[in-house]
C-alpha cells in the first residue's frame, strides 16, 4: 500500500508518522512519500520520520520528494495538509480583518476567505495530477477550508474526503471523562466543518444509550473551559459546540482579545522554528512533546482510520466526515458539504440519518452555507465583486461596508497567490 503526504514538510507530520507506526495493523502501508516544495523542511521531518519508524520496527519504506508527480505515481490514497503561502500568509489572515472589527481567523470570516482563495485553485491542480497518476486513488483533504475545499474537489469529480479534528478530539475528551474507551463513544455530530455541534453522546454506536445530559450534569464545568464558553450557555443549549462557535457566540469579545495579544500564527511560527530544530537532531525518534502544542491532536487516529476504511482495511466502520449533503439536512442542496457522522468504506462515505436540526442550529448552518457557496465560486472564477458578495454573506462580517474594506485588504494581502487580482 502505497500512501502520499502533500505538504509532508509541514511540522503536523511525525504526529502522522507517530500514527501510522503505531496502527500499521490498520493500515498496512509498504510506502509512504512526503512531498513538499520546502527541500530544507522535508530533509529534516523525513529524517525523524524514517527514525520513528525504525524505533517502532515498521517496515515501510519513507521517501522524500519535491517532485508532485513523482510522489503521488502509484499512490493508493493522498493526504492533502497544505498551507499555501505558509504561516507568514496566516499571520496577515488573523490580522488586517481585526483593522475592520471582525474576527481574524485562517479558517472562517474573512482571514478564512483568504485562505479559501489561495487553497482552492493550487489543489484542485494537485487533484488533477492525482487523477493522472492513478485515477482510482482517494484524495483525503486535511487542509483548510475544509469544508470547501473538499467541495471543490468532490464538484470536479475527483474521489475526495475531508477530514478534521475536532470531532476525534471531543470523542477522546469525553471518553476520559466518562472513563470509557474511545471506541464507545459515537457522537451525533451535525454541522459544517468548523461550525457543528455534539448533539448526543451515545455509548455503543448509533442506537446507544445518550449520555450527554449525565456528561453535562457531571463534567460541564471542564467542557466550558475548554470551550472558553460561560457554563450557563451550555446549560442552556443542552449541546456542545465546537469551539470554533465562539467566534459567533461570542465575536465581539473575542474580537477585543485578539486585539490585545500576539496572534496565533507568530505563536505557531516560534513553535516551528523549535520543533525544525528538534526535528534535526539525529537521536530524536519519537515525536516531541512540544507538537502537542501545535494542534492537529489525535489527527493521526483520525487519518489511518478513514484511509484504513477507505482502502478496504480494518477503520471503524462510523467516522466524523465532511462528504456530499445528499439529503442528509434537509435544508441544504445536496451537493452541499457537510461534517457528520457516516459509513466509511471502498465505496467512500454516506452520512448516517440525522434527527431534524433546531432552527438554532439550521439557521446558521444554511446562512454559512450560502456564504461556503459563494466563496467557492469566488476561489474558481475570481473577480473583485464576488469576493465582495461572499463577505456581505458571512454572518461574521454581513455589513456592506465591512465587506468593501475587507475586500479591498484581502485583495491587497494576497495578489500574489491570486491569478485574477
Amino acid at each position: 500500500m502505497k500512501l502520499t503526504v502533500v505538504g509532508g514538510g509541514s511540522t503536523y507530520t511525525p504526529e502522522l508518522i507517530d500514527g501510522f507506526a503505531r496502527l500499521r495493523d490498520t493500515l498496512p502501508i509498504t510506502e509512504l512519500v512526503l512531498v513538499d516544495p520546502a527541500a530544507d523542511r522535508l530533509d529534516l521531518v523525513g529524517g525523524l520520520a524514517r527514525r520513528i519508524f525504525a524505533k517502532q520496527d515498521h517496515a515501510g519504506r519513507i521517501t522524500t520528494t519535491s517532485d508532485l508527480d513523482a510522489g503521488v505515481e502509484g499512490a493508493d490514497a493522498v493526504l492533502l495538509q497544505l498551507r499555501v503561502g505558509g504561516q507568514a500568509a496566516r499571520e496577515q489572515d488573523e490580522t488586517w480583518p481585526l483593522e475592520c472589527g471582525c474576527v481574524g481567523q485562517e479558517t472562517t470570516g474573512a482571514g478564512g476567505l483568504a485562505k479559501a482563495l489561495r487553497t482552492v485553485p493550487v489543489v484542485l491542480d494537485i487533484a488533477e495530477r492525482v487523477r493522472r497518476a492513478n485515477p482510482d486513488a482517494w484524495i483525503i483533504d486535511f487542509t483548510n477550508p475544509v469544508g470547501i475545499v473538499t467541495r471543490a474537489l468532490l464538484q470536479a469529480g475527483h474521489k475526495a474526503v475531508g477530514l478534521c479534528n475536532v470531532a476525534i478530539g471531543f470523542q477522546r475528551k469525553f471518553a476520559g471523562l466518562l472513563g470509557v474507551a474511545p471506541s464507545e463513544v459515537h457522537l451525533e455530530h451535525v454541522g459544517l466543518n468548523h461550525l457543528t455541534w455534539e448533539r448526543a453522546v451515545r455509548l455503543g454506536g448509533p442506537e446507544g444509550e445518550n449520555v450527554l445530559p449525565r456528561l453535562l450534569a457531571e463534567h460541564g464545568d471542564a467542557v466550558a473551559d475548554d470551550l472558553r464558553l460561560p457554563r450557563p450557555v451550555l446549560d442552556r443549549l443542552g449541546v456542545v459546540p465546537s469551539y470554533y462557535l465562539r467566534y459567533f457566540y461570542a465575536h465581539d469579545e473575542v474580537v477585543r482579545e485578539l486585539g490585545t495579544k500576539p496572534s496565533r500564527a507568530a505563536e505557531v511560527a516560534a513553535m516551528e522554528k523549535e520543533l525544525l530544530e528538534m526535528y534535526g537532531d539525529p537521536a530524536l525518534d519519537e515525536k516531541p512533546a512540544l507538537l502537542a502544542k501545535r494542534g492537529g491532536a489525535f489527527y493521526s487516529e483520525a487519518a489511518v482510520d478513514l484511509a484504513a476504511s477507505l482502502l478496504g482495511g480494518g477503520g471503524s466502520p462510523y467516522q466524523v466526515v465532511n462528504t456530499y449533503n445528499k439529503g442528509t439536512l434537509p435544508f441544504l442542496p445536496d451537493d452541499a458539504v457537510i461534517e457528520t457522522q457516516a459509513a466509511v468504506g471502498a465505496h467512500g462515505a454516506v452520512p448516517l440519518p440525522v434527527a431534524p436540526v433546531d432552527p438554532l442550529y439550521a439557521g446558521l448552518i444554511a446562512n454559512v452555507t450560502a456564504y461556503e457557496d459563494l466563496a467557492l465560486e469566488a476561489a474558481l472564477r475570481g473577480g473583485r465583486d464576488r469576493v465582495f458578495k461572499a463577505l456581505l454573506a458571512h454572518p461574521l462580517v454581513g455589513q456592506y461596508a465591512y465587506a468593501d474594506g475587507l475586500t479591498d485588504r484581502l485583495i491587497a494581502h494576497n495578489r500574489e497567490h491570486l491569478a485574477w487580482a
